[in-house]
Parts: structure tokens; C-alpha cells; sequence
């Protein structure tokens, strides 16, 4: 748990201390990068460390995770400008990956299956409390401290970690390798493809429409290279004697359909992440605090929900139990457009409550249903693998509901009764929290303009909902082929 709260802390700890590391270091026109590189390195490794675990062990990897995350943490702490910060915070994201999809193949190694969910929910609680507590600790630091004590708080609390998992982890007997057994062989060139495939994509997809337009040179090379080494990687890895990531990972139906539901389930959580806090400030009028409080509460009935979940798929099933999950999601979504303008805090945080409920109906079930459907030697690489799918539909969401928002917001500001109007989401986000920097008329106009926008984007979420459940549907396998967790028990498909 301590782990997995440095690796959600450090996500979203920087975020209210940029303008005194910009003040500090420079580089306003990346700082950007101080979130995306740390974003790119945590999901590009996942895979490479899921595989690591499964051959080496959890322990060893997850030692090496939090060794190599403090590391980046110092040398954060340390860094002289804004270069070496997003160097240096890309090396966080490093030991970032091992610590998120190890603690989570660890939770299934250690407890059996009538237990999981409860374990499951409070590390659930826990990446929740940390993500929205990050920006909280970022301001008082960088208020009443200084910028480079959020990089240096990870020290005491990362050294514990790595007492505890030192000291006190112990791996099954079963996750040991035989004496006699051959030695493991690593996939090098399938790690550095990997890597290399990823950092393209998400990179095309990250600054794709900010830092350039879409249909540039940038993009569009970025994209080319990683369809080229997208499929430079299946050739190697169908040839490699221990793949990084084996072909069994898409061709067992199970695997196939909760990466592809997982996917689309961050796709669509980029509509409450991303766009529920702008439309909270611009539209409803409230101050960063109250906003992020409208967000908030979905952490609240999300763990709440998953860890009664198994009383839910012990009676109906896996598949069956986030088929209502995502279908209450879905109803969720798209009651979002039907909020009067400009409406009651409440209304938005109603519906993020519900939104919680649903998700966490969904998710877990799916994360616990596909661990046990592998043995030890296979944990870590299914857990990386639904991860990154999830981590890559968060990125695609991303791209692509800013392009939906920044499209509403072109065609609403071509038929502004006043010229003279910001042009993007950004910029008008700005402009509304300037008071007196706009007339009445021009305020309103551009509110209604945010409130049709955000609309658009949770119509496209509950679009990705039903892309989940058609997944569900056409599929997953009726019922998840559980292992029985000893020999002798016989455990029922679920």
C-alpha cells in the first residue's frame, strides 16, 4: 500500500507547484512534460516488469520498483532546470511501473480468491486518497516549503516501503524456481521494442493537437514510426523464446476481452478526470477546491462498491456482474447531458457518486476474474497487460475528447454574437476566472459553450461504455475458467 501511494502521490503532486518550479527552473513551454513523461515511462514499462515478475519473482522486482523510484525522487529534488526535472521525473516513471502492476499481482498471489476483493479494495482506497491528495501536499509545499520537498517526502515514506517488503514479504512456495529448472532467458529486443513502441504512440497521442496540430509532420511521423515498430515487435516477439509480451496474452478470449474492456474503460474516464473539474470552475462557477471535491466523491463509492462486489459475482459471475457495472455507467454517462445549465454542484457530484458505484462494480470483478485464470507463472504478465491497456485508453481518451472539446468550442466561438473570443478550451478557462475580463453577455456565451462541450465528451464516454460492453457481450467467454487455487479444491468457472 505504501508502494502503490508513492506512485499515485507522484502523479498528480506536481501539478499545483508548477508556476514556482517555473519560477524557479524555466521551461514554461514544456512543463507539460513533467506529467507525460512520468505518464509514458509508468505505462511503456508495465509489460516489461509484469514478464520480470513472472520469471524472477515479485519481491525482487518490486525492491528494484521502489529503489528506482526514490532514486528519481532525488534527483528530482536535485535538478537545476527543467531538462533535468523531466529527465529525472522519467526515471520516477520507471520505478513507477514496477510498483504499480507488481503490488497489484502481488494482492492476487498472496490472498485467495474470497479475499481479494476486499484487499483489492483498499488498494483501490488507496490510489484514490493518494491521487487526490496529491495536489493538496504539492501546494502546501510549494506555499509554505519549497517545490523540491514534493520529490523529497517520497524518501522516508519509500524507505519504510522497502523495510516492510524486505522483511516481511514472502513469496508462495510454488513462485520459486526448481534447482534443477534452466535458467530464465530475457527478452532484451523485446523489452526495447516494447518500450520504443510505446513511448511513439503515447507520445504521438499526448502532445498530438498541443504541442502541434494533429495532421503535422510530428504526429504524423510519430505515429508511422510506432505502427513500424508496433510491428517490428510482433515479428521478434513471435520468435523470442520468452516474449515479453506472449501471444497467449490476445488469443485466450478472457485475457483478450478484459484488456479490451479495461481499455475502454479508461477511455471513458477521461471524461470525469480531465473535463468534470474545467466544467465544475467555467460553468458552475466554483473555485479549484469545490471543484475538485465535485471529482472527489467518486472515490468515495468506488472502493465502497468494489469491495462488496464478490457478493454480487459469487451468486451471478464475473462476466455478468460488470456487465451491470457498465451498463449502470452507461445510463450514468449519458444522463450527464441532461444537467439544467447551469445547475447545482450537487447535480455533477450526484452523478459522480453513481459513476464511482458502477466502476468499481465493473473493474474489480474483471482484474480478479482474469488473475484467476492463470497460474503463478502467467500473474504478472496478465496484470501488466490489462493495466496497460487501460493506461493506453486513458491516453487515446485524452486525444481524443480534446479534439471533440476544442471542435464544440471552434464551431460555438464561429458564431459568437462578440468577436475577439478565446479560441480554445484553455484560454477560455482563463478568461472565466478572470472577473471584469468579460461582459455578461461574452461570460454567458462562453459558459454555455464549456456546458456543450463537456456534454459532447461524456456522450463520447458513454459511447466507450458501450464499446465495453459489447465486448462483454461478443466476447468474453460466458464464464471465467477459474484455477482452483489448491490441488485437491475444485474450484467452480465463474
Amino acid at each position: 500500500m505504501l508502494g502503490m501511494a508513492l506512485s499515485a502521490i507522484d502523479g498528480t503532486i506536481v501539478s499545483t507547484a508548477v508556476p514556482q518550479i517555473v519560477d524557479d527552473l524555466g521551461g514554461f513551454s514544456v512543463f507539460s512534460w513533467l506529467f507525460s513523461g512520468y505518464l509514458l515511462a509508468v505505462t511503456v514499462t508495465l509489460p516489461v516488469y509484469g514478464k520480470l515478475s513472472d520469471t524472477f519473482g515479485r519481491k525482487p522486482v518490486l525492491i528494484a520498483g521502489i529503489a528506482l523510484f526514490l532514486f528519481g525522487s532525488v534527483l528530482c529534488a536535485a535538478a537545476w532546470n527543467m531538462a533535468a526535472l523531466i529527465a529525472f521525473r522519467v526515471v520516477q516513471g520507471l520505478g513507477g511501473g514496477a510498483l504499480q502492476g507488481t503490488v497489484q499481482t502481488i494482492a492476487a498471489d498472496l490472498y485467495p480468491l474470497k479475499e481479494r476483493p476486499k484487499i483489492q479494495a483498499k488498494l483501490s482506497t488507496v490510489w484514490a486518497t493518494s491521487a487526490v491528495a496529491g495536489p493538496v501536499i504539492g501546494g502546501l509545499f510549494a506555499v509554505y516549503a519549497d517545490w523540491r520537498w514534493i520529490f523529497l517526502i517520497n524518501l522516508p515514506i519509500g524507505a519504510l516501503a522497502l523495510w516492510l517488503v524486505v522483511r516481511h514479504l514472502h513469496e508462495p512456495s510454488g513462485a520459486r524456481r526448481a534447482a534443477d529448472a534452466p535458467r530464465p532467458r530475457i527478452d532484451w529486443a523485446g523489452a526495447l521494442l516494447v518500450f520504443a513502441t510505446g513511448t511513439l504512440l503515447l507520445t504521438a497521442l499526448v502532445q498530438g493537437g498541443v504541442a502541434w496540430p494533429w495532421f503535422s509532420a510530428p504526429s504524423l511521423g510519430l505515429l508511422a514510426g510506432s505502427a513500424a515498430l508496433g510491428a517490428l515487435t510482433v515479428v521478434v516477439e513471435r520468435r523470442a523464446a520468452e516474449p515479453i509480451i506472449p501471444g497467449w496474452v490476445w488469443r485466450r478470449r478472457t485475457i483478450a476481452s478484459v484488456n479490451l474492456g479495461l481499455g475502454a474503460m479508461g477511455l471513458l474516464m477521461v471524461a470525469p478526470t480531465v473535463f468534470l473539474p474545467t466544467y465544475a470552475q467555467s460553468v458552475l462557477g466554483l473555485g479549484p477546491i469545490a471543484a475538485g471535491f465535485v471529482l472527489s466523491v467518486m472515490t468515495l463509492s468506488w472502493p465502497v462498491s468494489a469491495a462488496f462486489s464478490n457478493r454480487v459475482y459469487n451468486r451471478i459471475g464475473f462476466r455478468r456482474t460488470a456487465i451491470i457495472g457498465m451498463s449502470c455507467a452507461l445510463l450514468i454517462l449519458l444522463a450527464f447531458p441532461l444537467l439544467p445549465y447551469p445547475g447545482e454542484a450537487w447535480q455533477p457530484a450526484l452523478i459522480m457518486l453513481l459513476l464511482g458505484a458502477a466502476l468499481g462494480l465493473f473493474q474489480l470483478p474483471l482484474i480478479v476474474g482474469v488473475q484467476s485464470t492463470v497460474g503463478w507463472a502467467e500473474r504478472g504478465t496478465t496484470t501488466a497487460s490489462v493495466l496497460f491497456c487501460r493506461q493506453v485508453g486513458q491516453s487515446i481518451g485524452a486525444a481524443l475528447f480534446g479534439a471533440v472539446a476544442n471542435g464544440i468550442l471552434a464551431s460555438r466561438l464561429a458564431a459568437a454574437p462578440v468577436p475577439g473570443l478565446p479560441g480554445d478550451l484553455d484560454a477560455i478557462s482563463h478568461a472565466l476566472d478572470t472577473p471584469g475580463r468579460l461582459s455578461a453577455a461574452a461570460t454567458d456565451y462562453l459558459r454555455r459553450a464549456v456546458d456543450a462541450a463537456v456534454d459532447h465528451v461524456y456522450l463520447g464516454a458513454a459511447g466507450a461504455a458501450a464499446l465495453a460492453l459489447l465486448v462483454l457481450v461478443f466476447v468474453a467467454p460466458r464464464r471465467f475458467p477459474v484455477l482452483p487455487e489448491e490441488p485437491a479444491s475444485d474450484a467452480p468457472a465463474r
